[in-house]
């Protein structure tokens, strides 16, 4: 099991999106901005649905952290740290999922 966590992507994202660097992905899409960012988490977003149809589990892993860190971009170009996700994300688990999204659909 790796001890490498979303935090720590979330801080690689943020250095590297600074970076400016020329040969650097995600200093290039952060710097195109929202429009390209979220456009590149939707097709890797179906990658990964497509991905969990088939029978290869390697690919699902693949796809999905290729998810993972274009979502961690997302925030990055929208500034919204993790931390912000997770915190929801606590608040959400203190009631049953139905509930919850009982409550979402009336507000």
């Amino acid at each position: 099991m790796s001890d490498f966590t979303l935090a720590e992507l979330e801080t690689i994202v943020a250095t590297r999106a600074r970076s400016g660097a020329p040969d650097s992905w995600t200093a290039k899409l952060h710097q195109a901005g929202m429009e390209r960012a979220a456009k590149k988490f939707g097709e890797e977003a179906v990658e990964t649905v497509i991905a969990a149809m088939g029978p290869d589990k390697t690919a699902l892993v693949s796809e999905s952290a290729d998810l993972l860190y274009h979502w961690l971009v997302v925030l990055a170009v929208a500034d919204i740290p993790l931390s912000d996700v997770m915190a929801e994300l606590k608040r959400r688990t203190a009631q049953s999922g139905l509930a919850e999204k009982a409550a979402r659909s009336v507000a």
